[in-house]
């Protein structure tokens, strides 16, 4: 059975592993090999943070409307208890908007939700 070279097939693949590892330090952009390992595990946190992105913000958002909360006497839980009785439904990532642009807004939220938990 004929020698069969690696050829332009083998050498485009490399060349996608070494495109991907652009900006690596040292080794890890220069040989194939390391390059190769940094790649597949760059991947593998690409994918396990673009989940954790999600938790981050919803942790963000969670401290600021607590904050905005307690400066208007109330706790995180018990503002999102009250504005559940209240049948205000708004998602966090807005709620932690309106309490960090618009002061007023949010106090008029905590007076409705402290009004519904009496």
């Amino acid at each position: 059975m004929p020698r069969v070279k690696g050829g332009y097939v083998a050498r485009r693949r490399r060349k996608k592993v070494l495109k991907l590892a652009k900006g690596y330090h040292g080794s890890k952009h220069r040989l194939f090999k390391t390059a190769q390992g940094q790649v597949m595990k760059s991947l593998e946190y690409a994918y396990r943070d673009r989940r954790q992105k999600k938790r981050d913000f919803r942790k963000l958002w969670i401290t600021r409307i607590n904050a905005a909360a307690r400066t208007n006497g109330l706790s995180y839980s018990r503002l999102m208890h009250g504005l559940k009785q209240a049948d205000i439904n708004i998602n966090r990532k807005m709620l932690a908007d309106i309490a960090v642009n618009d002061e007023k807004a949010f106090a008029e939220l905590a007076d409705k939700a402290k009004s519904s938990l009496k």
